[in-house]
């Protein structure tokens, strides 16, 4: 709530503070003076020096509690118009959450000593993230509980850091302490009522020190003379963020602020009558039929109750109305009716469907598909669901019909997660099949087999990327599609991949050869395309003859000579790879090595003095090499020609706007060391001294991860707007890089096992995708449980 005072050394020395009569004449000036206040921003302006003053003290913080109830929170302000928040909850993890929710008083010697806070609790723990950030050393600390008259309610929390003695308070300063938080107490309840006189919308920010009041009066002035909006002004002049007035807002009307939401689902049964128009000019939007009622969003809840219109026309349903700002109301609008004319996604979905005549239910199967396919108002929506897809960074589209009355369920694939978007009425399933069918010149009259195609988008809207679509019959006559954004625009440069450093210079120094043969594998969808494409740019030079074999190709880059795959016309992998060691390369990249024949030319092409680059789908690095053996390469060529394998899988990046960080307990070092060390025990320095090797591991990781006091810093995912409640968004590499070494080579010609291989690599320092992911999770880029929902086995 309120601001942490750093004093320069003043005040009574501790011969007067032993001095109980002097003592008490100051603390009575002190209380005095906290009484003549206001407010508790006053206090804290100008009586803070004195408190600390009286208590021979350095720093003084003071803790409101939240109005949930549920946190502890105090205010910095850090400029003229920018404030930091600090926020405690009520646990034992910090020791003024502790006095919050135990109400106790404690007094600490030296918070970093373990054995003065077990004394009060086990799980107490001090808060050292503060003294990290600023340098500044936290000992002594008393804290004591600011309760209400009756001694019952917690008000808040007052702290008091550093005794310029360098001991423990005194029982007399404690005693002090109590009648300062008193004092306060009555200052707090003084507050709340002066809070509840609130006249503007906005006073909430003045009294929560978001913004004082003559910089209100300044932001007023400027509305008016500016001719604009007071929140814009406070938005974009005063850099109050949008959050902060909702919560204003929320308190004056007494509802819950509800923010935008990127992923909020288009209630479309409520939308169907209500025009964009009408909901704009009269200020309020229905977003849910909850289990709880209808919930409104609206600028003003008392003006909307009262003119009863929502009543009038959603009768039946118990209303909740929520207030937003004027900047999310819009978005909200905005991604319900679609954007402002002129923009590229300038479509009103919501309209859209509504304006799709359904001729009625019982005759779902009764309209002539091609001629609806071509339906103005059908072809705008397909390119609307594109649009909108590109625009949110989805990878696929699903189109999923159902049969009889059920409406098709339009999803996104986002971060490797589906996501519901639309649904389209029962009537209109089959001609939107067909409208995607005659974009990608698909057979429209063949519904029993699978068909794929691709689209090229700038032939139908001002978006110029491409879909691959396949079509696959399902269960009642319908037809599924799945269309997936091909990627496009410049690869991504090969230090912003995410390798760490040991495998991103092992991965230079393999693709640096000459020739010879690299694989990268993994599933569908885990980037090895994008990972082939990065390997290609930073090789792609004026004097670099390149040339790939795609199906189909996804990114393009100039310098390389890029082949479509082509199976009708006869162009199929082989084929072109016979072509492409007629033309004359330097490098040679194929899409995928899935068959015997194209497998053993690209060993021959690395043989005869090319780089040839391929994919292969399979799990992990040693599998792959046993995979090609399988297909019956020839091991002596087949190692000759190797030069390494990448595995790869994608995981989900934490939020950076919202992960929580928090110092790694012994607990989880342990765990994480344990699956770390999984695959290591096999190998010899393990199996001679495991305890030697695991603490070498962890020596690493503090060097590499740790801070100055040797401890980990972990991350957590929260869930905020940004990432849609989810926690993360993004996503990251993981990898495992198998370099073809001398001996890796000889256990390819010896037939050896998957193990045997393994235990060779990991002896020479391979790391597996686990333990890749690992050291992402201890880098705060993801954490171990999207580690080892990728890593499986």
């Amino acid at each position: 709530m309120n601001t942490t005072i750093v004093v320069k050394p003043t005040g009574i020395e501790s011969s007067d503070i032993s001095n109980r009569l002097d003592f008490s004449k100051n603390l009575q000036t002190v209380t005095n003076k906290i009484h003549a206040t206001s407010d508790i921003d006053e206090i804290m302006l100008e009586v803070s020096k004195d408190i600390c003053g009286l208590f021979n003290a350095d720093r003084l913080t003071i803790y409101t509690l939240s109005e949930d109830k549920s946190f502890l929170t105090s205010r910095v302000k850090t400029g003229l118009d920018s404030f930091q928040d600090l926020k405690l909850p009520i646990n034992e993890r910090s020791i003024a959450g502790f006095v919050g929710l135990k109400k106790e008083i404690v007094n600490i010697e030296d918070v970093y000593n373990k054995r003065e806070l077990i004394q009060y609790d086990e799980k107490l723990t001090f808060l050292q993230e503060v003294d990290k950030r600023t340098g500044y050393r936290t000992k002594q600390m008393l804290v004591v509980p600011i309760l209400s008259v009756d001694d019952s309610a917690l008000v808040g929390v007052m702290q008091v850091i550093n005794n310029k003695n360098d001991h423990a308070f005194s029982s007399v300063v404690v005693d002090g302490a109590v009648e300062v938080a008193r004092t306060l107490a009555i200052a707090l309840k003084q507050r709340q009522k002066s809070f509840k006189l609130l006249k503007s919308k906005y006073d909430y920010l003045i009294f929560d020190a978001i913004i004082s009041a003559a910089e209100f009066e300044l932001a007023t002035r400027s509305a008016r003379k500016k001719g604009c909006d007071l929140e814009d002004v406070l938005i974009d002049e005063f850099q109050i963020a949008v959050p902060s007035i909702g919560k204003a807002l929320a308190s004056f009307f007494d509802v819950k602020y509800e923010p935008f939401k990127s992923d909020r689902i288009r209630p479309m049964e409520l939308l169907r009558n209500l025009k964009r128009d009408y909901i704009e000019t009269n200020a309020w939007l229905p977003i849910d039929d909850s289990k709880d009622g209808l919930v409104v969003l609206t600028l003003d809840p008392e003006r909307i109750r009262s003119l009863r219109i929502v009543k009038n026309i959603f009768p039946k349903y118990k209303v909740i109305y929520t207030v937003t700002t004027k900047r999310e109301f819009k978005q909200t609008v905005n991604l319900f009716y679609g954007g402002n004319p002129g923009e590229l996604d300038s479509g009103n979905i919501n309209e859209m469907l509504v304006d799709l005549e359904d001729p009625g239910e019982e005759d779902v199967q009764e309209i002539d598909e091609t001629s609806a396919a071509s339906d103005n108002e059908l072809v705008k929506l397909v390119n609307k669901i594109i649009i909108d897809a590109y625009k949110k960074g989805v990878s696929d589209i699903h189109v999923e019909p159902y049969p009889g009355k059920e409406r098709t369920k339009i999803r996104f694939r986002k971060d490797g997660s589906l996501m519901p978007y639309i649904e389209i009425p029962a009537s209109y399933r089959n001609p939107l099949v067909t409208r995607i069918k005659i974009m990608c010149d698909l057979d429209i009259s063949e519904k029993r087999r699978p068909q794929d195609g691709k689209i090229k988008f700038r032939k139908f809207a001002p978006l110029d990327i491409e879909l691959r679509v396949a079509t696959i019959p399902s269960a009642g006559g319908m037809e599924d599609v799945v269309m997936r954004i091909l990627a496009a625009g410049e690869p991504i440069p090969l230090d912003n991949m995410g390798f760490t450093p040991h495998n991103l210079t092992e991965l230079k120094n393999i693709i640096s050869k000459p020739y010879g043969l690299f694989f990268v594998c993994g599933p569908t969808g885990s980037g090895k395309t994008t990972t082939l494409h990065s390997i290609l740019k930073h090789l792609n030079r004026a004097e670099t003859k390149i040339w790939t074999a795609e199906d189909p190709v996804e990114i393009t880059q100039k310098g390389l000579r890029q082949v479509q795959m082509n199976v009708k016309a006869g162009l199929t992998f082989p084929v072109v790879m016979k072509s492409f060691l007629r033309a004359d390369p330097d490098i040679i990249m194929v899409g995928e090595m899935r068959d015997k024949e194209t497998t053993s030319i690209g060993i021959e092409a690395s043989l005869t003095g090319h780089l040839v680059f391929a994919t292969l789908h399979t799990n992990s690095a040693p599998e792959s090499i046993i995979r090609l053996l399988d297909m019956g390469m020839d091991p002596f060529n087949f190692a000759d020609a190797l030069l390494g394998v990448l595995a790869q899988r994608l995981a989900k990046r934490l939020c950076n706007k919202c992960k929580e960080p928090h110092v790694a307990s012994e607990r989880e070092i342990k765990s994480l060391l344990t699956e770390y060390c999984e695959e290591l025990r096999h190998i010899d320095r393990f199996k001679n001294n495991s305890e030697a090797a695991i603490a070498e591991i962890r020596s690493n990781w503090i060097k590499q991860y740790g801070d100055e006091n040797n401890q980990i810093t972990l991350y957590k995912s929260v869930g905020c707007d940004d990432c849609a409640g989810t926690g993360y968004s993004g996503r990251v590499g993981l990898h495992e890089l198998l370099t073809a070494s001398d001996v890796l080579k000889k256990n390819i010609q010896e037939h050896a096992r998957v193990a045997e291989m393994l235990i060779t690599a990991l002896d020479e320092g391979m790391r597996t995708l686990k333990q890749d992911g690992i050291e992402k999770v201890l880098q705060g880029i993801t954490d171990i449980h999207q580690v080892r929902v990728v890593c499986i086995k």
